[in-house]
């Protein structure tokens, strides 16, 4: 444990030097093909932070806890299993979005059948972080990050979605964007209100702007990250960020970089087109990510093994042999992982399908001897909760 990377696992000293680089300030230029070493590993890193907001999500309709974290924030990264993450890294606040929003699309909600439930009209949507002290040496920067939850369904929910095309009011600072345009599913869920709780944008754009003003004087970067509905959320609040200055103090203009996993298209051309004209920023660098040469997935699987965030972090940790015949790891990465919620894994490896669980499903056995769900770390730090106290 004497270099401080060792702290956070992949991202080692050299890639702390290259932040910059890594995070787009060339555009990737001579970064994608073939894959940098420093860019894999830091696509896992972020790629895990946003893995880690589905394995936190309480799926489980039957408790009054559905659609919140199942962790609090204090011990967050440690109970997703990210112990190099909670070493360089401290949550500052949960996010939540409005579930009743208009076009939102169900699959991204879950709504709790108990009578005391605590989630009527808002889920749990991810979590803002900053770098600590320790991770500021092994990242070499105090890094804000965002992180967003998509869905872990695959991508038929979006048939459901309705694509009709809105002027992201709100976002853009002025009027030179009139022609760009954003598709009103992802809009509605980032700006939507509900009168009994803090909207969505509202509370991330607070936060940033609270840790950029706190570490004003050091070497700020925000990183925005998610997967599937999850990178259509970070493409859209990376966007208002720098639009509107959120990353901006009167010294400096700290950079933004989103990276977004498997993302469905956000907006049309003029959106597109408003991108290059933000400081600091770059749009357009795109990786795809091809696992059909892995010999330890099942052929050809399915559109959930195809868009699970753990498959496309399969294939960033590997690559294609130079002969084009064959698949080697180029970054160590448990193979387990891709089974953590689908079936990817050819039998052989004996692990089994879905089995990132809770323990007897949350169910514990009290000093009566009945059994209760306990499925909620219920910290002192749900002051950030849009939701109201289980009532009496």
């Amino acid at each position: 444990m004497s270099e401080p990377w060792r702290l956070v696992g992949p991202i080692t000293a050299t890639a702390a030097a290259r932040w910059k680089e890594l995070h787009g300030e060339r555009s990737l230029d001579g970064l994608l093909r073939p894959l940098d070493l420093d860019l894999r590993r830091a696509l896992i890193w972020y790629g895990e932070m946003a893995q880690a907001t589905y394995d936190a999500f309480n799926y489980e309709k039957h408790s009054p806890h559905a659609g919140l974290s199942r962790f609090g924030r204090k011990r967050f990264f440690e109970r997703v299993m990210l112990p190099g993450h909670a070493a360089a890294y401290r949550i500052t606040r949960f996010l939540y979005a409005t579930s009743s929003a208009p076009a939102a699309p169900a699959a991204a909600f879950v709504r709790s059948r108990h009578p005391r439930r605590r989630c009527k009209e808002s889920n749990w949507i991810g979590y803002a972080a900053v770098a600590t002290d320790a991770g500021i040496a092994a990242l070499g920067r105090r890094d804000v990050v965002v992180a967003w939850r998509g869905t872990i369904q695959a991508l038929e929910w979006i048939n459901d979605l309705e694509f009709a095309m809105v002027h992201p009011k709100g976002i853009l600072g002025d009027a030179t964007g009139a022609d760009a345009m954003v598709h009103r599913g992802w809009f509605s869920i980032y700006t939507s209100t509900d009168p009994a709780s803090t909207h969505n944008n509202d509370s991330v754009l607070a936060e940033v702007r609270k840790l950029v003003d706190t570490y004003k004087d050091e070497e700020v970067s925000i990183t925005v990250t998610g997967h599937s509905l999850g990178a259509a959320l970070a493409t859209l609040s990376a966007f208002d960020i720098a639009e509107n200055g959120y990353n901006c103090t009167p010294a400096a203009a700290f950079p933004v970089t989103a990276f977004a996993f498997a993302s469905p298209r956000v907006g049309g051309a003029g959106f597109k087109r408003r991108y290059p004209g933000l400081p600091y920023h770059d749009v357009g660098a795109e990786l795809a990510i091809d696992t059909s040469a892995s010999p330890y997935l099942k052929a050809p699987g399915d559109e959930h093994v195809w868009h699970n965030l753990e498959c496309y972090l399969h294939g960033v940790a590997g690559a294609a042999t130079a002969s084009g015949e064959g698949f080697e790891h180029v970054v160590e990465r448990d193979l387990a992982l891709v089974n953590k919620w689908y079936d990817a894994l050819k039998e052989e490896h004996g692990v089994p399908a879905a089995w990132w669980v809770p323990w007897n499903r949350g169910m514990v056995k009290g000093e009566d001897g009945r059994w209760r769900l306990v499925d909620c770390e219920d910290e002192d730090d749900r002051e950030d909760a849009v939701v109201p106290p289980v009532s009496k």
